[in-house]
């Protein structure tokens, strides 16, 4: 290309973005008039994107189109401003879309982005993901032996989702192991049942949500009855809720779960925005967990469950939606939350459709606990803390490179332990590794039927858990235990941490 070309490029760029920018420039000006210090566009930041614009045309070794350099500037722009904001093109808005339904093809698991790799915070029960021994904190290294490096978390969906039945390999690279694990996986319509109910023993239920779906709040109704029924029809006298690994979901879903076990207009969550002041406030009241006009799913909810004894369960794998209903549970001093602290993702994230039919999902506020405290890069302590000796280590969500911190203070709370990122060099030899699992399985078999199957013998939290709700006073002692523990004592010169 000439310079004379280069030149014609590169004005009939700045131009455009000019027209952009003095047409936004303006707008904002009508908006924020009353503001004397209202900002200006950055013209010489706008005016280098248009300069690389002119060189990639000029100069890249293949002839890009006008759509496919300004899709990755907005991919970019969104992306680099925290983990869980991004653009999505026509597919991927779909693919979001199709994903909160409840039933969609794929392996069923929750993902994010951590230093440029795809990073799972938890398998979802009874897929293709969990049965194959995919866990929460693993890095997808490779998917079909190609490097997940600088994948958006939309883009890696998309190579995973595919025609049920149909075969895909990822590689993975784990904490206290040393060498990648291959996994080969089949395609599955993925029907999420995200409610579980067990009658643990005469008199005390157990209801695991595995994630926040349409039919979620129905699903907490039909299994207290269901538990009752099991009960020979006598009232519950406690009850524990599972949220362990549980990646979230539906915000309304999240709602109607505590509406389950809170008084009525009880504050359930609220959102606070760039001007830090309260937004949105949803309460345990059916206007705000009802998606469309009709029946309310916990009409007829047995009364018992609004007083007996509760426990929550959460783990690091316990995110987003989870984490509000624990700590809605636990501000309200209705459940003593027990496990481990969890996940931390406190982040409104708001679909926004785009006139081409993409969209962008913006991070546009952060989730308040009815007592004012942000779930954001922190997440939920338990009341009572037992750690489970067979997870190897915790994920969080300040693990994650841009993560943004809790706007109250206080550290963030990162995974105990350090999590190495793949390297490309070990990963080349992970198909032979895949092979020494295989003696495994029996044991594996045993771990999923124990989760699907709740069984208090062998499983620590479970236990204290069902303790704590056969023991009132116990319980009683033990509720809004978290927010009564000491803050570590800093040295006052170099500010390190006393407390052993």
């Amino acid at each position: 290309m000439s310079t004379s070309t280069l030149k014609k490029v590169a004005l009939y760029t700045l131009g455009a973005f000019s027209g952009v920018a003095l047409s936004l420039s303006v707008q904002s000006f009508a908006a924020e008039k009353d503001k004397k210090d209202n900002e200006t566009l950055p013209v010489q930041s706008i005016r280098n994107m248009a300069e690389v614009y002119g060189q990639i045309k000029a100069n890249y070794y293949q002839d890009k189109s006008d759509a496919d350099l300004f899709e990755g500037a907005m991919k970019g722009m969104v992306s680099d401003l925290d983990p869980h904001s991004e653009y999505m093109d026509k597919k991927g808005y779909a693919d979001m879309k199709e994903s909160t339904s409840g039933e969609f093809g794929g392996l069923g698991m929750e993902i994010g982005q951590e230093d440029g790799f795809i990073k799972v915070i938890a398998p979802i029960e009874d897929t293709p993901a969990e049965r194959a021994g995919v866990k929460s904190g693993d890095f997808i290294a490779k998917i079909d032996n190609v490097s997940t490096r600088g994948l958006t978390t939309s883009e890696a969906v998309k190579k995973m989702r595919g025609k049920p039945g149909t075969k895909i390999t990822l590689t993975l690279s784990r904490k206290n192991v040393d060498k990648p694990i291959v996994v080969n996986l089949t395609r599955a319509i993925i029907k999420v049942k995200s409610v579980r109910h067990h009658l643990l023993e005469p008199n005390y239920g157990y209801i695991r949500v595995s994630q926040f779906q349409e039919r979620t709040v129905a699903g907490i109704n039909e299994a207290a009855k269901a538990l009752i029924k099991a009960n020979k029809g006598a009232p519950l006298k406690g009850i524990i809720l599972d949220l362990r690994d549980d990646p979230g979901g539906l915000l309304d879903g999240a709602v109607g779960v505590s509406a389950a076990f809170l008084p009525a207009d009880a504050k359930v969550v609220s959102t606070k925005g760039r001007d830090g002041k309260e937004g949105m406030v949803l309460k345990a009241r059916p206007e705000d967990y009802i998606r469309t006009s009709g029946r309310d799913p916990l009409a007829d909810l047995p009364a018992e469950l609004k007083t007996i004894p509760m426990t929550v369960l959460i783990n690091s794998g316990s995110a987003s939606a989870s984490e509000i209903v624990a700590g809605a549970l636990q501000d309200h001093k209705r459940a003593v939350v027990v496990g481990t602290q969890s996940f931390g993702k406190g982040s409104v994230q708001t679909l926004i459709p785009l006139s081409n039919g993409s969209a962008v999902k913006l991070t546009t506020a952060l989730y308040y606990t009815p007592n004012d405290r942000s779930i954001q890069a922190q997440g939920i302590v338990p009341d009572v803390e037992v750690k489970d000796k067979d997870r190897a280590f915790e994920s969080r969500e300040a693990d994650l490179a841009g993560h943004i911190g809790n706007p109250l203070g206080g550290e963030d709370v990162n995974s105990s332990n350090e999590i190495s990122t793949p390297d490309s060099n070990e990963t080349a030899k992970a198909d032979e590794n895949a092979k020494s699992k295989k003696g495994k399985d029996k044991d594996k078999d045993e771990d999923l039927s124990s989760r699907r199957i709740p069984n208090p013998a062998k499983d620590d939290q479970l236990r204290k858990a069902l303790d704590l709700v056969k023991n009132p006073a116990e319980w009683q002692k033990s509720l809004g235990l978290a927010a009564k523990k000491p803050a570590p004592k800093k040295d006052k010169k170099d500010g390190k941490d006393e407390s052993k």
